[in-house]
């Protein structure tokens, strides 16, 4: 987590001014907001040692005058330069004031700064359950500026978990619809670039990105610029400019280094993907075996993206055939990933896994036995071959297997359709027009009508039935963009009416009708039809009145249970079969 962000975590539950800098020297003549504020622009100009001498001045003396309202504040202040031990118990002694009702600060608040503490040390469970016990609590007092915080800490979370959408969703809505502050609109703007860059909107990031870089607020913050410089970078990368990417991200890494922020990480990260599109190899693990010893000096695992770098030093290392790396990294590869299960058990499936867990230990067995003795090299391969075999021999067997249903529903319809066009006699003459009759019924029957009485008279039902015979039998539901509305309208009657109908006598909602009656058209046409079934997918479903050929895929598979291409399929051998049935009587 970077201090920024962690820092505007922390913001949103405190009114913060930000003072120009006074001379630290005369604390004394400060009152407890201009502490505060003083205390902010240090914190977030990276002057630690001071922002840390007047958080500990600040609830020295609260403690001296008794404050409790103050000494809860200096809590907030002081935890937030410590290490996670001495920050955590700060907050347990804010509780304690909280239970006591020695304070005003509320459980939500607590549970919430609790949260973003976690999520800074990397325990996102922690962090999780600890902002939902907020969430629960602000509910109960109403707290609508707590509910959006919260809100704003889950769509943290989500991002982390790889939900990109759904949290640039919540980003977009409180950087255009919330009142911020010029820090809060900032980091709101680079969290939802940040999105935009993970979900390829890469247009609209850069938008984003050039409205920072143009803002009084960012240049007057080295810490900002470096943020938006290391998002172009990533940019960048998604478009494969990678001698730009490397240009941009390596000034941000020069910068967070150098003041030990975690956004260092992610940056060397994305250098290394840099180096490897440009087939740099050797440059590309440089960043990777360097990304692995920051890692281990601080623990922290935040990304889940780490797996793709410890693949890459596997992969590097097997064409090397150095077994010795190999197995170390992929050792390294299982610690940090049985963490990353552990965080992030959200996570999206689309992150590549090329080294599953199951797959390395056997690959691990199997080189450290190598190492032992090379013979059981012949024994490995063998047995990884018997298992790849017997796994394609069980797709191929399912997926048979599954053809073979889909071709016996097939076949079904085709038989029972075939039957029904013998069995049905013709057509009797249609109604040329829609009757007035319901029209005028249901005039005579407001003047009686009980206002909250929903039930259909019977003559009314038996004529909106009629006029549907009308309708399925000149096949109006073919006709594109036809709705309940426009239904109901060309048969003079209302919605209410005719969907009541629609779902008592036919056992379905009108949407549900009207596909069913097409697909039904289109499984009667198709085999009667040669030249229908000859047609593009696309024609067929603009033919059935659907607006593009994903509704009528999904209409048809929803129906029959089988793939369109299925049904055709069938069609052609059954008619094939059929005609050399004929050949052979005509050669008798």
């Amino acid at each position: 987590m970077t201090k920024a962000t962690y820092l505007f975590l922390t913001i949103l539950f405190s009114n913060l001014l930000y003072s120009q800098d006074k001379s630290i020297d005369s604390l004394k003549t400060f009152n407890y907001k201009d502490l505060k504020d003083k205390f902010y622009t240090y914190y977030d100009n990276d002057k630690n040692i001071e922002s840390k001498n007047i958080a500990k001045y600040y609830l020295q003396k609260a403690k001296k005058e008794k404050n409790n309202g103050e000494i809860a504040e200096g809590y907030i202040l002081i935890h937030l330069n410590e290490n996670f031990p001495n920050a955590l118990k700060y907050l347990d002694s804010l509780s304690v004031l909280s239970k006591n009702k020695q304070t005003s600060i509320s459980a939500a608040k607590i549970y919430t700064l609790k949260g973003n503490l976690y999520y800074k040390y990397d325990n996102l469970k922690a962090s999780l359950n600890n902002y939902i016990l907020g969430l629960k609590y602000a509910r109960i007092q109403n707290n609508q500026e707590l509910i959006d915080a919260t809100n704003i800490n889950i769509a943290y979370l989500n991002c982390y978990m790889g939900k990109n959408e759904e949290a640039a969703r919540t980003f977009r809505h409180y950087l255009y619809n919330a009142k911020n502050s010029e820090f809060d609109h900032n980091q709101m703007r680079v969290s939802l670039i940040n999105c935009y860059i993970e979900i390829n909107k890469l247009d609209s990031a850069d938008v984003l990105i050039q409205e920072g870089l143009n803002s009084q607020f960012v240049h007057k913050n080295k810490y900002s610029i470096n943020q938006y410089l290391y998002l172009s970078g990533r940019g960048n990368l998604k478009q494969k400019k990678y001698t730009d990417a490397i240009a941009e991200l390596s000034k941000a890494y020069n910068y967070f280094s150098s003041i030990n922020d975690n956004t260092a990480n992610y940056t060397l990260f994305y250098i290394g993907k840099s180096y490897a599109g440009l087939k740099s190899k050797e440059k590309a693990v440089q960043s990777f075996i360097t990304l692995d010893a920051n890692l281990q000096k601080t623990n922290f695992t935040s990304f889940p993206e780490l797996r793709e770098a410890y693949t890459y030093l596997i992969d590097y290392y097997k064409e090397k055939n150095d077994k010795e790396k190999q197995l170390y990294y992929i050792e390294r590869f299982l610690k940090v990933d049985k963490k990353l299960d552990e965080q992030f058990q959200y996570l999206s499936t689309e992150l590549p896994k090329k080294y599953d867990t199951p797959n390395l230990l056997e690959e691990k067995e199997s080189i450290i036995n190598d190492l032992k003795n090379r013979k059981t090299i012949l024994n490995v391969s063998v047995g990884f071959l018997l298992i790849i075999l017997i796994l394609i021999s069980f797709l191929y067997y399912r997926s048979k297997k599954t053809e073979k249903q889909h071709r016996k529903i097939a076949q079904d319809l085709i038989n029972s359709i075939e039957m029904k066009n013998l069995e049905t006699p013709p057509v009797a003459q249609l109604i040329t027009s829609p009757s007035p009759a319901i029209e005028q019924i249901e005039t005579e029957n407001k003047a009686t009508e009980d206002k909250t009485s929903k039930i259909t008279s019977e003559d009314i039902t038996q004529l909106i039935l009629k006029e549907l015979e009308v309708f399925e039998a000149k096949e109006l539901f073919l006709k594109k963009g036809i709705t309940s509305s426009s239904l109901a309208k060309s048969i003079k009657t209302n919605t209410t009416y005719l969907s009541e109908v629609i779902n008592t006598q036919k056992g379905k909602n009108f949407a549900a009708y009207i596909n069913d009656l097409r697909i039904d058209y289109a499984l009667n046409r198709l085999i009667k039809d040669k030249k229908f079934r000859s047609y593009k997918l696309l024609a067929i479903a603009e033919e059935l009145g659907y607006n593009n050929e994903q509704s009528f895929s999904l209409a048809f598979k929803k129906k029959t249970g089988i793939t369109l291409s299925v049904y055709i399929k069938e069609i052609e051998k059954s008619n094939t079969s059929q005609q050399h049935i004929v050949n052979s009587f005509s050669k008798d």
